[in-house]
């Protein structure tokens, strides 16, 4: 494996915003949301390759979400895994913005954390607190292993 860079962490980051703003995209046109979104885990996250630990931001009876079908449950709420969903992914983002406050290196892994901010359909920004940690796969590109969000407080 080659080490990881700053660079391939911002590019994940790139997909993993562009693949929100599909998602959504989607769902407002009436297109295929279920399927962009199970290509959307399938790709950028390491379900395949292990556990994953994801606490996404709008969780609470289901607070972690440990396998596939309870990630996609999140972002479309199209398979009943996890009740409390109403599909974060289909709010209508038109843009997904980082800014990491800092990035560490460590071999084929990284950790990222920082605000991300999710732009809704009328321009106003969301901004959600992250941490995001990422291991290589067999082909060298970065899966999130690690996802933790949460509101800032107030």
């Amino acid at each position: 494996m080659v080490m990881v860079s700053v660079a391939d962490v911002k590019s994940a980051q790139q997909a993993w915003g562009e693949g929100i703003v599909a998602i959504a995209s989607a769902h407002t046109n009436g297109g295929d949301f279920v399927g962009i979104a199970t290509n959307h885990v399938n790709t950028l996250y390491a379900y395949q390759m292990g556990p994953v630990l994801f606490k996404p931001t709008l969780a609470a009876i289901d607070q972690f979400r440990p396998t596939f079908e309870t990630a996609l449950s999140y972002f479309v709420a199209s398979n009943s895994a996890c009740p409390e969903d109403k599909g974060f992914a289909i709010k209508g983002w038109t843009n997904v913005r980082f800014e990491n406050s800092d990035v560490i290196i460590d071999g084929n892994t990284a950790l990222a954390m920082g605000n991300y901010f999710f732009t809704a359909p009328d321009g106003a920004e969301v901004k959600v607190e992250y941490t995001f940690g990422y291991i290589q796969d067999s082909d060298g590109k970065l899966r999130i292993q690690l996802h933790h969000s949460s509101m800032p407080a107030e």
